[in-house]
């Protein structure tokens, strides 16, 4: 074997997305006679590092390995190139006969004497090559031939052609479109071509995994397979554009290497040319309308005949349907701009915001560009901008427009303004809260002696509530620039309705009543009417358990108005008022959406708040494994950017789960967590939050003495204390704990002060539990019968699989305790088969227990085939046993197909086959089981 085959370039490091070009490589020079291969390229696809792995793999199987590459600044010097090559054999020399011994030792610089005959130094090289190859095979690699001396190239070009049969191989690379003195007539070639969509990615993923999505996804747009692209463009941005924080230039910079392979070419061009490559790129459309009237702004006389270079070159082409201009690839572009000095860019941007006058936006872009001097005309038509731009979600590019606005502002209160509004962007949309906190100090300094505006407190209270301050404060801030405002109390103001909704959330999770007094003295005020929306949240997510009907009736009429809302910010507050009530099952299709969004580079506030809505969504429903993935997102989101604030969101979320499922250690531990930030900021509803967590896992425990202490720090026994919104959802917990504990007086105290409330008709799942709570605290066993079989009648009870499961094992507990020993085996059995589905294990071996102790003899665990099926395992199965592939399973049930793979790879055991096929029989066993 004279070349090295697929196990040995196995063994190199492997190139991404190289392994089938490599192949083709060693099976180009097996399967023809001639031993020489010419490989060409665009400029930085990866030519070079290919010759690299097979130079490595070759040396690895045995073979010996001659290496040289062109040089530019020895072009000229004949038989350079040839002397690199040669120089280990410098010592074989000595096999030559005496007429090649003389010629190679003038030729590569080792003697003096005349110059030597060129086919006297071709033949003598390939003597001293095959002499070489007696001892072991040979391959010669010659990268950037068009750099390699006359000589050199003709001694190349004569053994390349003259190979067949030896055991010597040559593999030569050129740049595509480039010539050289290297004549490869009759050479077999291989174009290699540019990284296929995935390998591409992988390369970035696997070199830059903390790029933001939709820098990746233009990253990946504009490098287009181009390795060297791929690897030098994100290192040409900032850090907070790498972030998807700072707007990325419509033109992204080259690197160093980048700039020498393809700025090079558009400087060679005529300076005509020059200009109409950077129109065509400033404009970015390709149109020729544009490009010719932007061509005679510039010069009267320019015609798009100043093409004709470029198209020559192979740089641009014209497209014929429709006529338009394209770029070979798009680094030419990126070319044009770093090719043209910064009065040449100006120029262009001037005119082009001529031609597009009637485009305000790109007008408003292109003038900013080419405005250098204070111009309140032009700031005033990219704050417009901003606005268009912000409505359609793309909140990095309105803050690029409000910033340069900002510059470009005579007087320092319009100045002040458009860096206030910029920074409350950036932090509620995108979590840049470091350049939020920057652009404030800039509006500060600005405008010293101004009161701060609406948007300016927005954006100060993110920055408090994010950072070490305490929500005291923030309350403050907010209230103070409210009622200062110059807003007039317009219900129309979106930036006095952002102020009010932030407000109402600093309200809730403060839980104190006194906090909510200015908050409805601003609504009242608002003219011509506050929106419901305002009135209906302080109501069901401020106090739930004193929402009344009417609220509620509001509250699903806005929720069906806002099922097709496009906006984000509205979707999460419709979504937060329907999260004690019980219907975020409702806007669960809106959420994924804005989920989907997020993670494509979204607004983060908001990806944030409908990841919260689809966990604790999820864990009523039952899928805990969807609420422990999710809340790992946006724990991972929040750390990513700076939303500390919401970092307890997902450890409430997972701390339920955890303690529901009996993993107390854990449970306590992340509602430690959450209670040891949240307090010393006044973050009540935090604390409230942990104490849940808490005392779900001291009932996991049987520690009902402890969860009653919990409880009772939330709401005291006997009372639901105004605006303290998680009281509605512990109210259970706390009966449970105090008839388990001898508290009968404080748990029928605190059924009374239920019935008081309208936290049984906020949803099916709260009035199932506030019937079993009645049921626990009945005087009789007659009245205890009855308000449990209500209880379990509930409509809808199924969707809210662990509540009822606790509510059957509390009948058959209670049932056992009463020596209706057989009876309460029904719902015992009953509640142990759902928290076996929910993998709860604490709560299983309770059931287990009172049903050994209602007579029933089980072993230690269930281990009936389908048993172990959790409702989403169950939901899962029985969509995949109807045909449905992964990614539509995916699709109908908002999840990755990931998850569905994970859960099936689950589910197959757990039914006890092997493959998808046989699904469907397994599900009918298990039901009529």
């Amino acid at each position: 074997m004279v070349f090295p085959d697929a196990r040995h370039v196995g063994a190199v490091d492997r190139l991404v997305g190289r392994e089938s070009d490599l192949e083709r490589i060693l099976d180009a020079f097996k399967r023809r006679s001639g031993g020489a291969l010419l490989l060409s390229g665009d400029p930085g696809v990866g030519k070079s590092a290919v010759l690299d792995a097979v130079a490595v793999a070759a040396a690895r199987s045995g073979t010996q390995v001659l290496r040289a590459a062109g040089v530019e600044f020895e072009a000229d010097i004949s038989y350079s190139a040839l002397n690199q090559i040669l120089l280990p054999l410098h010592s074989a020399l000595g096999r030559l006969d005496q007429a090649g011994r003389e010629a190679m030792s003038v030729a590569l610089g080792f003697g003096a004497g005349a110059p030597p005959e060129r086919l006297v130094v071709c033949n003598a090289t390939l003597a001293l090559l095959r002499s070489a190859a007696e001892d072991s095979p040979v391959l010669l690699v010659v990268d950037d031939l068009p750099w390699v001396d006359r000589a050199s190239a003709a001694v190349f070009g004569f053994l390349a052609r003259r190979l067949s049969g030896d055991r010597i191989r040559f593999l030569a690379a050129s740049r595509t479109g480039v010539g050289s003195f290297f004549d490869g007539s009759g050479v077999p070639a291989y174009e290699l071509p540019a990284l296929d969509q995935d390998a591409a990615a992988r390369l970035v993923d696997q070199r830059f995994p903390e790029l933001a999505h939709p820098v990746r996804r233009r990253l990946l747009d504009t490098a287009q397979g181009n390795p060297l692209a791929l690897l030098e463009l994100p290192d040409a941005l900032r850090a907070d554009q790498r972030r998807a924080r700072e707007v990325l230039p419509t033109v992204l910079p080259l690197g160093e290497r980048l700039q020498s392979l393809f700025v090079s070419r558009v400087h060679s061009l005529p300076a005509a040319t020059r200009t109409l490559l950077l129109l065509a790129t400033l404009d970015g459309t390709g149109d020729l309308g544009v490009l010719s009237a932007a061509a005679r702004e510039t010069d009267g006389e320019a015609d798009l005949r100043a093409l004709d270079p470029a198209e020559r070159d192979g740089l641009v082409r014209v497209e014929e349907s429709p006529r338009r201009l394209v770029f070979r690839h798009p680094l030419i572009m990126s070319a044009a701009v770093e090719a043209a000095t910064s009065s040449a860019r100006r120029e262009a941007h001037r005119a082009l915001a001529r031609v597009l006058a009637g485009k305000p936006e790109q007008r408003a872009w292109h003038l900013g560009e080419a405005t250098l001097q204070p111009d309140e005309e032009v700031a005033l038509l990219l704050e417009r901008t901003a606005r268009r731009i912000l409505s359609r979600g793309d909140a990095v590019a309105a803050i690029a427009a409000l910033t340069r606005a900002a510059d470009l502002s005579p007087r320092g209160t319009d100045r002040a303004r458009r860096l206030s509004e910029a920074a409350y962007v950036g932090a509620e949309s995108i979590g840049a809260l470091h350049s939020a906190s920057e652009l404030l100090a800039d509006a500060q300094r600005a405008d010293p002696g101004r009161v701060m505006s609406l948007t300016s407190a927005n954006a100060a209270v993110q920055l408090v509530l994010n950072s070490d301050g305490d929500l005291a404060t923030a309350h403050r801030l907010l209230v103070g620039a409210i009622e200062e405002g110059d807003h007039g109390y317009d219900a129309a103001d979106p930036a006095l309705i952002d102020a009010l909704h932030f407000l109402l959330l600093l309200c809730n999770y403060g839980a104190s009543e006194k906090l909510w007094a200015p908050y409805y003295a601003a609504v009242a005020r608002l003219r011509p009417a506050p929106s419901p929306l305002l009135l209906v949240a302080a109501r069901t997510w401020g106090d739930p358990a004193h929402a009344d009907a009417s609220t509620l009736r509001e509250l699903d009429r806005i929720i069906d108005g806002a099922l097709q809302e496009t906006d984000p910010a509205r979707v999460v507050r419709v979504g937060t008022a329907a999260v004690y009530p019980d219907r975020l099952s409702a806007v669960r299709e809106a959420a994924w959406r804005l989920v989907r969004q997020g993670r494509e580079g979204g607004p983060v506030r908001r990806h944030i708040g409908a990841l919260l809505h689809l966990c604790l969504d999820d864990y009523h429903r039952g899928k805990w494994t969807e609420v422990l993935e999710l809340s790992e997102e946006g724990l991972t989101l929040c750390q990513k950017s700076g939303y500390a604030i919401c970092t307890w969101f997902f450890q409430y979320t997972k701390g339920l789960v955890t303690a529901s499922q009996g993993d107390t250690v854990t449970a306590h531990a992340l509602a430690e967590a959450m209670t040891n930030w949240a307090s010393p900021r006044g973050i009540r509803e935090a604390v409230h939050c942990a104490q849940h967590v808490h005392a779900l896992a001291d009932i996991a425990d049987g520690d009902f003495d402890a969860a009653f202490g919990r409880v009772s720090a939330i709401s005291p026994a006997g009372s639901f204390p105004p605006y303290v919104a998680h009281a509605a959802w512990v109210f259970f917990e706390l009966v449970e704990a105090a008839v388990r504990t001898d508290r009968r007086t404080e748990a029928a105290a605190h059924v009374r002060a239920l019935r008081e409330t309208n936290v049984a008709g906020l949803s099916p799942r709260l009035s199932l539990l506030a019937g079993c709570a009645e049921a626990l605290v009945a005087d009789d066993d007659t009245d205890a019968a009855r308000l449990f079989a209500k209880a379990l009648a509930t409509p809808d009870a199924e969707r809210w699989p662990f509540e009822l499961a606790r509510v059957r094992l509390a009948q058959g507990e209670w049932l056992r305790r009463a020596r209706a020993l057989s009876d309460s085996k029904v719902p015992l059995t009953a509640a142990l088969k759902a928290f076996q589905q929910l993998d709860s294990a604490a709560w299983a071996e309770r059931a287990r227990k009172e049903l050994r102790a209602a007579g029933r003899v089980l072993p230690d665990g269930d281990d009936r085939p389908g048993a172990g099926l959790t409702p989403q395992e169950r939901e899962i199965a029985e969509l995949a046993a109807t045909g449905l592939t992964n990614k539509q399973i995916a699709e109908r049930l908002f999840i990755s197909h990931r998850t569905v793979g994970a859960h099936l790879y689950q589910i197959y055991p757990k039914l006890g086959i092997a493959s998808r096929v046989a699904l469907r029989d397994a599900l009918r066993r298990e039901d009529s089981d």
